[in-house]
């Protein structure tokens, strides 16, 4: 297995059966919550009702999103409680790729311990909609960290792709939270303490700077951000990033592997394909694992 080519960090080997998906279901379906209560939604939903969108592989894609929801995947019961991450599946702003880049990384994720909210965001085209669902949620899950057993203290959030652009918006807000006020649950944090940016997208403004939605001042939270250096749509977004928070003196990890492409959640073949377990002991070194 290859190294990455950038690696800015020395990262100790995991076992590769640690980076295997759950083989076997849950005994019991996920608990699901809405992000909002009824009617306090800000913002706008979609114009049509949600659906799924057609595809010519098997993986899930649901679009025209208006009822925000967060799947809660428990970690196994220990005597403390677990680290946890929100899940931000990809799919272009314009639908969510529910399973290969969420169900399937919140029982991979359990697997390590780590509990895991895959978050259904509003789409298409609503992004403004989607980072305010991701803020709210990250207040829910520390008002309801002793339910849920999840360290509050230890709440990141990793995503894909557009997912990716997602969770680094959250981390790197232009405004501490983008809506107003709605209830208790938004006097806690909505601020990641951790993020995982895998392929991400939209990072730079193509003229080679960072996006203008992303807050360099913002007192962002260590990051980690994964690519493959033949993702050539995306890949010079993570490194202007990179550069950026290298400027900033920001502390982040950047892998960036030979080959990969776009896509791949935990299906890759190629270099990529080493980023669960260098994921996961990054998450050690900057211990939220």
């Amino acid at each position: 297995m290859k190294l990455p080519l950038l690696l800015l960090c020395l990262i100790a080997p995991i076992a590769s059966a640690q980076t295997t998906p759950a083989a076997t279901a849950e005994k019991t379906p996920p608990a699901v919550v809405d992000v909002w209560p009824e009617g306090k939604m800000p913002g706008q939903g979609a114009k049509e009702p949600e659906t799924q969108r057609p595809s010519k592989d098997p993986y899930t894609r649901i679009t025209n999103v208006s009822r925000p929801r967060l799947t809660l995947f428990p970690a196994p019961k220990s005597d403390r409680p677990a680290p946890a991450m929100i899940v931000c599946p990809g799919g272009g702003y314009s639908y969510v790729v529910i399973d290969k880049e969420g169900t399937e990384i919140a029982r991979w994720l359990n697997a390590q311990g780590i509990t895991a909210l895959v978050l259904k965001y509003r789409n298409p085209n609503n992004r403004a909609g989607a980072l305010q669902d991701l803020q709210r949620s990250l207040s829910l899950a520390r008002v309801h960290a002793a339910e849920w057993q999840l360290d509050p203290a230890r709440l990141g959030v990793i995503g894909f792709s557009a997912g990716g652009n997602l969770a680094a918006k959250a981390s790197a807000p232009l405004e501490p939270r983008s809506y107003p006020t709605i209830d208790d649950v938004d006097k806690e944090s909505c601020r990641p303490d951790f993020a995982v940016l895998v392929y991400p997208a939209y990072l730079d403004d193509k003229a080679g700077h960072a996006a203008p939605d992303l807050n360099l001042k913002a007192g962002i939270p260590p990051t980690l951000i994964v690519h493959s250096d033949d993702d050539k749509t995306h890949v010079v977004g993570s490194k202007v990033y990179h550069a950026a928070l290298l400027e900033g003196k920001i502390a982040h990890e950047f892998l960036l592997y030979p080959t990969g492409g776009h896509g791949y959640g935990l299906h890759c073949d190629r270099d990529a394909q080493a980023w669960p377990e260098h994921t996961l002991a990054w998450l050690s070194k900057v211990g939220m694992r």
